[in-house]
């Protein structure tokens, strides 16, 4: 086919803000700092240079180092970790809940836009140093939004009960479950592969933010990647000041309810709450609520006194769990980061948060949309050309695509247009005859247009129907390559695990998808492995 991309928002799969942010519309420009342009980053850097508190970084630094003191590292890894202790070295971030087995595809697109990117700015800043950073959701407790994924058609989900921090949950029970899945893998050299690397991360680990640490350092850490769990109590420690401003003046609900309002247009990805925290206990995650001068633990009969959750605070900041509106600012004050890259429903929620930051006095990240991809194979690719398909076609609602091809397909126009031209033609002549005689007959004009225009209109929807019927055979053909290509009429990257793709792809996967995308770009990739 003609084109390997197709631009986001022409893909028809991005919302209404994200392509208005995209487009760069001047109703978005209080609600980001810098937009994702590589000369952009030089004035970031700056920006953050100044801001960041540089007494942080030896403790990033020795809290990743005991993170990574129990799995093999790579030397470029080791000098990311160690480079974080230079003033000149700068983090790009992305961040992803423990999805089972690593969930949809997109996790792989998240991490190499965040590789991809470094690479880029150490090209064009060579005397800074860029590490590119996994944000491990550890602190998340919706266990049921990462329990499972998909592979070949199938969902496999994993079937336990979890209530506190899901990065804490042990991985107890899955070896029944992983048995289950590998049958499903065949005995291929790359279905062998891909036991190993499952059975290692999560059978060898106690629990879920170790296996996942693995599994993402064994695809990536040959780029570098560094993979940070911030559910931690010195990271948590350089964020009390943050947390006592919330607990006390509960001031980020006015800020972003401010800036939501001048998002009223499009549809708000998040609502903050009076106080935007978390208490967590191993087999807790609860909010935080301030009811009667006490401080509550919701659904639980823990509660505070000001002085008393004060105390706590102070003694064990790990006890504190920020949520959607307060993690963005506790990744931004414990990490030098330039940039934050995310999917469209990501940034949607970071464009709520410039006012807060700008009160808290952190430097706020550039905003960029992740690489989104299609992979498809030669097999498809051939048929989509047999078939005279382009790539827009493929991605348009399937309803519309079948009646466009229809439409395109047939001998003769299926639309019956030229008809109620000459329809309307007709009637406007009587119109000319009614308005000179009675208004009673201008009535019945009226009644007749509107019988005779719904008796064409009937008849075109039928006309179409029969000629779908016709069609049938390569219609069915069209739609079976577009089922292919987006399952369950969703973009493939939120369907398919990429063991399906490894499967048949084996380690070259990862090496092709790192030298074709261009977080940059600003396009929707179509590969064709």
């Amino acid at each position: 086919m003609p084109t390997d991309c197709i631009s986001y928002q022409n893909s028809g799969y991005f919302s209404s803000l994200m392509n208005d942010y995209l487009d760069q519309k001047n109703n978005l420009d209080s609600l980001y700092n810098r937009f994702p342009k590589l000369e952009n980053f030089e004035d970031q850097i700056l920006e953050k240079q100044n801001n960041y508190d540089n007494n942080n970084r030896s403790i990033l630094v020795s809290t990743l180092q005991k993170q990574y003191s129990k799995i093999e590292t790579s030397v470029l890894t080791k000098q990311n970790i160690e480079a974080l202790n230079n003033p000149n070295t700068f983090t790009i971030t992305t961040g992803h809940q423990l999805n089972l087995f690593s969930g949809p595809l997109y996790f792989l697109y998240k991490i190499i836009s965040t590789i991809n990117l470094t690479t880029e700015l150490k090209a064009k800043y060579p005397t800074y140093n860029f590490v590119p950073i996994y944000w491990m959701a550890t602190e998340d407790h919706d266990f049921e939004e990462i329990n499972y994924f998909n592979f070949k058609g199938k969902k496999f989900r994993w079937n336990k009960d979890s209530t506190g921090p899901v990065g804490r949950l042990s991985t107890e029970g899955l070896a029944e479950f992983l048995e289950v899945y590998m049958l499903e893998l065949g005995s291929s050299t790359n279905a062998e592969t891909i036991k190993k690397l499952f059975t290692d991360s999560y059978l060898n680990h106690d629990n879920l933010a170790d296996a996942t640490r693995f599994l993402a350092n064994a695809l990536f850490g040959a780029y570098g990647l560094v993979i940070l769990d911030a559910d931690n109590q010195d990271l948590k420690r350089n964020f009390i000041p943050f947390v006592k401003e919330e607990l006390l003046h509960k001031s980020s609900q006015k800020l972003v309810l401010e800036t939501a309002e001048k998002l009223k247009e499009y549809t708000i990805q998040v609502n903050p709450r009076e106080i935007n925290l978390f208490y967590i206990e191993d087999d807790i995650r609860e909010r935080i609520v301030f009811e009667n001068d006490r401080y509550k633990v919701n659904h639980t009969k823990i509660e505070f006194s000001e002085t008393e959750i004060l105390t706590l605070l102070e003694n064990h900041p790990e006890k504190f769990s920020p949520n959607v509106i307060m993690r963005p600012l506790y990744q931004e004050v414990i990490l030098p980061n330039l940039c934050y890259i995310g999917g469209g429903g990501e940034i949607a929620y970071w464009l709520e948060l410039k006012s807060f930051f700008a009160a808290a006095k952190i430097t706020f990240p550039i905003l960029l949309l992740r690489n989104s991809v299609l992979l498809s194979t030669e097999k498809e690719a051939k048929k989509a050309d047999k078939l005279e398909l382009n790539w827009a076609d493929l991605f348009s609602k399937q309803a519309h695509l079948v009646t466009a091809k229809t439409k395109e397909l047939s001998d003769f126009p299926v639309d019956l247009t030229n008809l109620k031209a000459q329809l309307q033609k007709q009637f406007q002549e009587l119109y000319d005859v009614a308005n000179k005689t009675d208004e009673s007959f201008l009535g019945a004009v009226k009644a007749q247009e509107t019988k005779q225009t719904k008796g064409l209109e009937n008849l075109e929807k039928r006309l179409l129907k029969a000629q779908k019927r016709k069609l049938s055979d390569i219609l069915q053909r069209i739609t079976a390559l577009q089922n292919e290509l987006f399952p369950n009429q969703s973009l493939q990257e939120r369907q398919t695990n990429f063991s399906e793709f490894y499967l048949e792809y084996g380690e070259n996967l990862i090496p092709t998808l790192i030298k074709k995308l261009k977080p940059l770009d600003s396009k929707f990739d179509i590969i064709v492995l």
